[in-house]
């Protein structure tokens, strides 16, 4: 890989960071502010301080946001009438986040990429836990 591309790919880690960061953030807050759930307001934090490994001030120089070519808001950007709608937007935000940057990693510090697979594994999980989605029944032979 050259220095353009390795260029390149730092700018969509920086994106993706700051992208993973500030859904984590919105989340966590939600749970402490919101619904006054501190074991989730600490996953979440938790999950926030752990980027830490990734963040590199050095990265900022990648950072181009007079010629991000996608920065205008969406029409669906707008459109949250419930909390739930901002924790799904949240989730999906962090969880697609975690993959790009798992993905790239692989590429640049591989040995970084398992953290943001784990990442989105915790999300996963945490937005089956707090959105109340049904549990699967266990498939095992019971006797009852």
């Amino acid at each position: 890989m050259n220095k353009q591309e390795t260029d390149r790919l730092q700018r969509i880690v920086d994106a993706n960071l700051n992208r993973l960061k500030e859904g984590l953030r919105l989340l966590e807050d939600i749970q402490r502010y919101f619904f006054d759930r501190s074991e989730y307001s600490y996953r979440f934090k938790e999950l926030r301080h752990s980027l830490q490994a990734a963040y590199d001030v050095e990265r900022l120089q990648y950072r181009d946001i007079e010629n991000d070519v996608a920065k205008e808001t969406t029409e669906s950007e707008l459109k949250r009438s419930r909390i739930s709608d901002l924790m799904i937007a949240n989730f999906s935000r962090a969880q697609e986040s975690s993959r790009v940057l798992e993905e790239v990693f692989k590429l640049l510090d591989p040995k970084l990429s398992p953290l943001f697979k784990n990442i989105r594994y915790e999300l996963y999980a945490l937005e089956k836990e707090l959105l109340g989605l049904p549990r699967k029944k266990s498939t095992s032979n019971s006797s009852d």
